[in-house]
């Protein structure tokens, strides 16, 4: 049997903000640096999307079903395509009408919210999953998450939305002796399989290529075939996950990236060892070789293969956890614009701004930071979300007050949650309604009543210390 070779790119780009001062707080909602977001979009089309997405239909009108593909495309990303470059989006379009490409799910703004809210992470994907259906035509089976995250309970979590695989990174910490070279299971249920990525090899593609001190550059197909022919006899499955704009960006035309990729397909096929599969069809071939135990989150960033690239100092996680607070009243509100700013002021990269281990380390950033430095980025988002916490509340109380206008609703204030209950779980509805009894000072239980007054105390603690900061 042949082994299987699985290729996937992740593909994201955030919606940058402007410059957002202490003083447009409550004067202004105009978050976006519409110029920056179109700018960036712009070069990664250039030098990127289009050059590549050719390169690949070129190897699948050469090979057929015998090349394999597959993409993870952020929602936030499909929206700026369709503001700023739609050519691209009809590319993608015609590559997944080969058959030979596969869409995976993800959180839909490229968020950190399965460590924090469970409804709405659930909600993001399935958001996703609808996303991808809508433009590419699949119903995705198999998800990745922001930086390749993944522990055995967000495995869980995500099988019981009824996807069937996940990717993860195969971390040396994890497998300690055994290989990432086969199919693995969820520890707390095997039917859910985890594909783990090859690090070493997928690193000499994505960060190596071109680095000239590399006592193996340059990395030609023949070189790269015989590595995955020294691949054991017995091992089944290669995994090669990385950043799509590891073609043309992170490493440029020059460097001659795009010629690597085109010819390598042939390469591989003329040995005849392995075969490409997409993520789902790994999973369809393969048995699971055994649980793989993940207790903790791990990611594919850095060398600590942890989650402290975007929550690693008191900056990202006050920031992190300022936005987390929000959720049930966003929930709650269900408003279109607010839903949209929600989403794209959980985007993972407003915490890896705000990321400060490269002062110390003198680590090299894998990606172009837009600010001045953390404290600049963390003084932006926090003005930002202080306007947005504002717009919350404001829509909130008009809420309430529209809800009880309707008597029947005022003598109980659980009825008011019950009109979307569907939309809740009981623990979100109790939330909802300790809330609610505390803007409007209804008849709770005191349990509830000093639970709010705390809360409120701390929030007015948080504005007070986000003020002296800013």
């Amino acid at each position: 049997m042949k082994k299987s070779l699985c290729f996937y790119f992740q593909i994201h780009l955030p919606f940058q903000f402007r410059r957002y001062r202490f003083f447009d707080i409550g004067n202004s909602h105009q978050y976006y640096d519409d110029f920056n977001t179109r700018t960036a979009l712009q070069k990664a089309v250039e030098h990127c999307y289009l050059p590549m997405n050719r390169v690949l239909m070129d190897i699948i009108k050469e090979h057929g079903k015998d090349f394999k593909v597959a993409f993870s495309i952020t929602g936030e990303t499909i929206e700026q395509f369709e503001l700023y470059a739609p050519q691209v989006l009809d590319s993608f379009k015609e590559l997944a009408a080969t058959g030979s490409v596969e869409f995976l799910c993800e959180t839909y703004s490229h968020s950190l919210v399965f460590l924090k809210d469970e409804h709405e992470f659930d909600r993001q994907l399935l958001k996703q999953a609808e996303t991808i259906e809508r433009y590419f035509g699949q119903k995705p089976s198999v998800v990745r998450l922001t930086g390749l995250i993944y522990s055995d309970q967000i495995g869980e979590r995500v099988a019981k939305l009824g996807f069937k695989a996940m990717v993860a990174e195969g971390a040396k910490h994890v497998l300690g002796w055994k290989t990432p070279n086969y199919l693995y299971s969820n520890a707390y249920n095997s039917k859910f399989k985890i594909l783990l990525r090859n690090f070493r090899l997928s690193d000499d593609i994505a960060y190596r290529f071109s680095d000239r001190s590399w006592d193996q550059w340059p990395v030609t197909c023949e070189k790269f075939t015989g590595w995955l022919h020294n691949v054991d006899k017995t091992e089944e499955v290669v995994n090669l996950f990385m950043d799509y704009l590891t073609f043309g960006e992170r490493h440029s035309k020059g460097s001659g990236i795009f010629e690597f990729m085109r010819y390598l397909p042939q390469d591989v096929l003329n040995q005849g060892e392995f075969e490409f599969l997409t993520p789902s069809e790994v999973v369809k071939k393969h048995e699971a070789k055994a649980p793989v135990h993940v207790p903790y989150p791990i990611s594919w960033s850095e060398e600590e293969r942890d989650l402290s690239i975007w929550l690693g100092n008191d900056l990202q996680n006050d920031a992190f956890n300022s936005l987390s607070e929000l959720g049930t009243k966003v929930s709650f509100v269900d408003d279109t614009e607010i839903t949209r700013d929600w989403e794209r002021l959980q985007d993972s990269d407003n915490y890896y701004y705000m990321g400060t281990k490269w002062l110390t380390e003198g680590t090299p950033r894998r990606f172009q930071n837009v600010y001045s430095s953390p404290y600049d980025a963390y003084i932006n988002y926090m003005n930002i979300l202080s306007d947005f916490t504002l717009r919350v509340e404001d829509l909130l109380d008009t809420k309430i007050k529209d809800l009880l206008a309707n008597k029947k609703y005022a003598e109980r204030l659980e009825d008011i949650v019950s009109i979307n209950q569907n939309k809740y779980t009981s623990i979100q509805v109790k939330k909802i309604i300790n809330i609610l009894g505390g803007e409007l000072g209804l008849g709770l239980q005191k349990k509830t009543k000093k639970s709010t007054k705390s809360d409120k105390s701390q929030e007015k603690e948080i504005k007070t210390s986000k003020v002296k900061k800013n």
